[in-house]
């Protein structure tokens, strides 16, 4: 049972989440004693490509094609299910990332494979069987999902699951798709990207805002919090839609859905729609003065008191230990 996993980079660099799906393809190669294979799409850099096997990756199928320079969704599906049948793959992992969600599917067509999406575990292979535990209802449960195809698609969870290092030796190999013209019928033509910020769905840790802040002028001290824990800003779908806060931080059901370490919600009630895309964080800390907002219910820790009184305070005492350490 190979496994192809493909490794998705920002501008020709590879972020944490790549070396998080690579230690995970690793792991199920492990399992079924077999190989493991990365597959990588644009201009990377040979030192760069070679990190992939710190990780696991025991060969590395490098696409250098100016046609694929930006994300192109069909294109990039084709290529990778063209070196899964190279490789004789029969599992193939990615991240469940904006484009991890858009491809899986379209593999998954064009190798007849089952897919799991947002896949948090490692799957359970006893009795030869291949079941994995995935969230479910736009992440307000889990499943665990049986994959009885001969050929499998699996997306990962960004912090999920951890970066382990093996130091395995990369065997780098130019790998030329054959790419249809047809795949080629929506083109990107440019990507602007933050470079200032963290990236939500990558972040370790995330602090979101909510109307409990009351306007857009208080939210100095959340962006002060963030700069001091080195974390992501976001906020609830109320905010971004009155404007205080851009429709690119908004997390939720109908925003961009995380799993950081660490989320932090101020002034936050925590209604359903919100929960279904923060519930995957391992610690949620909740600050908000109503005791019976929603969010408590959800929470591992919570701070009942007003925003503007604790998160000076949080500032503060987070100041005095950075400066003692």
């Amino acid at each position: 049972m190979p496994v192809l996993v493909y490794t998705e980079n920002a501008d020709g660099k590879f972020k944490k989440s790549t070396f998080e799906v690579v230690s995970y393809a690793r792991a199920i190669a492990d399992q079924n004693n077999t190989s493991l294979t990365a597959i990588s799409i644009g201009n990377v850099s040979k030192d760069d490509l070679n990190l992939l096997g710190k990780y696991g990756a025991e060969k590395v199928l490098n696409v250098s094609n100016d046609k694929l320079k930006n994300f192109v969704n069909q294109a990039y599906a084709s290529v990778i299910a063209e070196a899964a049948k190279k490789e004789g793959a029969d599992v193939v992992v990615l991240s469940n990332s904006f484009s991890g969600r858009g491809l899986a599917p379209r593999i998954g067509v064009k190798l007849e494979a089952g897919v799991a999406d947002g896949v948090v575990s490692l799957p359970e292979q006893a009795g030869g069987k291949f079941i994995v535990k995935k969230t479910a209802f736009s992440g307000k449960a889990f499943a665990r999902v049986e994959l009885t195809s001969a050929k499998k698609v699996i997306s990962l969870i960004p912090n999920s699951y951890k970066v382990v290092e093996t130091n395995t030796a990369a065997k780098l190999e130019d790998f030329n798709a054959d790419i249809k013209q047809s795949d080629l019928t929506s083109i990107i033509k440019e990507i602007v990207r933050s470079t200032d910020k963290v990236s939500l769905p990558d972040a370790d840790i995330v602090v979101s805002g909510g109307r409990g802040l009351k306007g857009p002028e208080n939210w100095g001290m959340v962006e002060e919090l963030a700069d001091l824990l080195g974390a992501a800003l976001a906020c609830s779908k109320p905010v971004s839609d009155a404007g205080w806060r851009p429709h690119s931080e908004h997390v939720g059901q109908t925003g961009i859905a995380v799993s950081p370490n660490l989320y932090i919600a101020i002034g936050i009630s925590g209604a359903i729609q919100h929960l279904a895309g923060v519930s995957s964080s391992k610690v949620i800390v909740v600050i908000n003065k109503d005791a019976e907002a929603p969010f408590f219910k959800v929470a591992d820790y919570g701070i009942v008191g007003d925003a503007f009184e604790v998160v000076p305070k949080l500032i503060s005492a987070i100041k005095e230990y950075k400066a003692s350490a």
